[in-house]
C-alpha cells in the first residue's frame, strides 16, 4: 500500500477570514487514506483552536510580518522534524516565510493566491516593493494557483510571467445548508424579527471598508429606517467603527459583534449579506451568504464580479462609492420579489459552480501532480 503524502498546509494567521475559511474547509475534505495534513499559522487565534479540536496537528510559529528572516531558521527546523513531503501555502506571508526553508530542503511549494499584496491604492514604493516580493514566490513555487480567473489576470498584468492554475474556492453545502436547524440568533442579539437585518461579517480591516458600510447605512436608513445592521467580526477598524457609530448617532441601529464560529446560524438571521470589499480573491464569505440563500450586495472587484451578476443573483456598486451602496441596500430591502430572485440564483450559483468536494479534489491532484513531478526530478512545473 502506498504511503500517505504528508501536506503542510501554512497560512499567515489564525483568526479567521477567506484563506483561513478556505483552509479549514480543504483539510476537513481532504483523503485522509492519501494525505496526512500537517497545518502552520504564523499567529494563534479561533483558526488555530478549531483545527485543534477537529484532531488536526496544528502549529504556531509567531510572526505578523512577510519576509521575516528572524523565523526561517525555526521554519526550516520545524520542517525537517514534521518530515514534509510537499508544502501547500496559503497567501503571501505563508510563502514568503517558508519558501527559502522549503527550497533548501528541497521540499515543493504549491502557492494559491487568495488576494494579491499590491493594490492601486499603495504609495507607488509600497506597492513596487509587494509586487516585486510577489513576482519573487510566484516564480519560485512549483505551482501557483489562482482562486478566480480574474485575479490570475490581474497578477498577469504586472507580473507578465506569471502563470498559475485556477481553483475556484468551494463551500460545504451540508453545512451552509439553509434548510438544517439553526439557532436564533435574532433572539439572542434582540433583535425584531419584523427588522430588516444587514449583515457585514468579515474582519474590520480597510479592505473590507467596514467605515464605508456604516456611512452608507446612515444614508440608507434615512430613506428606509426600518433595518438594522450587525456587523460581525474583529480587527484594527474595530474601534474607529465604535467611535463613527457614536458620531454619527447610529449606536442604535447597529450592532457590533465580535467573531463567532456559528457563521451558518449568523447568515440564517440576515436578509441581506453587504459585502463592500476594495478587492477580493474569491470571497469565501460571500459564497457562505449565497449558500444560505441570502440576497448579496457587493463590490465590483476581482472575484466578487465572477460570482455576483448584477441584478441576476445580487447587486454590484463601485468600491468606495457611499451613495451607491446606500441605494443598493434600500433597493433590495424595499423589492421583496427581486430580493427573491437573488436568494434562489444565489442558491444556484453556489450549487452549480463553487462545490468544497470538487474543490479538493482538484487541490488534491494537483498535489499528486507536483509530488511526482519531483520524484522523477523533472524541470519546475509549469502551467
Amino acid at each position: 500500500m502506498q504511503r500517505k503524502l504528508r501536506i503542510l498546509e501554512c497560512i499567515r494567521q489564525g483568526q479567521i477570514g477567506g484563506g483561513e475559511s478556505h483552509l479549514l474547509c480543504l483539510v476537513e475534505h481532504l483523503d485522509r487514506e492519501r494525505f496526512e495534513p500537517v497545518v502552520l499559522s504564523f499567529t494563534p487565534g479561533p483558526m488555530v483552536d478549531r483545527l485543534q479540536e477537529m484532531g488536526v496537528d496544528t502549529h504556531v510559529i509567531y510572526t505578523e510580518k512577510p519576509f521575516d528572516v528572524r523565523v526561517w531558521r525555526q521554519v526550516r527546523r520545524f520542517l525537517k522534524q514534521q518530515k514534509v513531503d510537499l508544502i501547500h501555502a496559503h497567501g503571501t506571508r505563508a510563502n514568503s516565510n517558508i519558501i527559502w526553508a522549503a527550497r533548501s530542503l528541497g521540499i515543493p511549494v504549491i502557492y494559491t493566491v487568495h488576494g494579491w499584496s499590491f493594490h492601486q491604492d499603495q504609495h507607488p514604493i509600497v506597492r513596487r516593493i509587494r509586487i516585486l516580493g510577489e513576482k519573487l514566490l510566484t516564480s519560485t513555487s512549483s505551482l501557483n494557483i489562482s482562486v478566480s480567473d480574474s485575479n490570475r489576470e490581474s497578477g498577469r498584468k504586472v507580473i507578465p510571467s506569471f502563470r498559475s492554475v485556477v481553483v475556484n474556492n468551494g463551500i460545504d453545502r451540508k453545512r451552509f445548508n439553509p434548510n438544517r436547524e439553526l439557532k436564533d440568533v435574532r433572539a439572542e442579539l434582540g433583535i425584531p424579527a419584523d427588522k430588516f437585518l444587514v449583515l457585514f461579517m468579515a474582519r474590520f480591516t480597510g479592505h473590507k471598508q467596514p467605515l464605508t458600510l456604516i456611512r452608507a447605512f446612515q444614508k440608507a436608513l434615512q430613506k428606509n429606517p426600518d433595518m438594522v445592521l450587525l456587523m460581525v467580526g474583529d480587527g484594527d477598524e474595530k474601534e474607529q467603527a465604535k467611535q463613527l457609530l457614536k458620531a454619527l448617532n447610529l449606536e442604535k441601529d447597529v450592532i457590533l459583534h465580535p467573531f463567532r464560529h456559528d457563521v451558518p446560524d449568523v447568515l440564517a438571521a440576515a436578509d441581506l449579506y453587504v459585502l463592500p470589499s476594495l478587492w477580493e480573491g474569491l470571497p469565501i464569505g460571500l459564497l457562505e451568504a449565497m449558500s444560505m440563500g441570502k440576497a448579496v450586495v457587493a463590490t465590483q472587484v476581482d472575484g466578487t464580479k465572477e460570482v455576483v451578476l448584477h441584478r441576476e443573483n445580487g447587486l454590484l456598486t463601485e468600491p468606495g462609492n457611499i451613495d451607491e451602496l446606500a441605494n443598493a441596500i434600500v433597493k433590495v430591502a424595499t423589492e421583496p420579489s427581486l430580493r427573491d430572485q437573488f436568494r434562489q440564483n444565489a442558491l444556484n450559483t453556489v450549487k452549480n459552480r463553487f462545490c468544497a468536494s470538487e474543490m479538493t479534489k482538484t487541490i488534491q491532484n494537483l498535489y499528486l501532480d507536483v509530488w511526482r513531478k519531483k520524484t522523477i526530478n523533472l524541470p519546475q512545473h509549469k502551467l
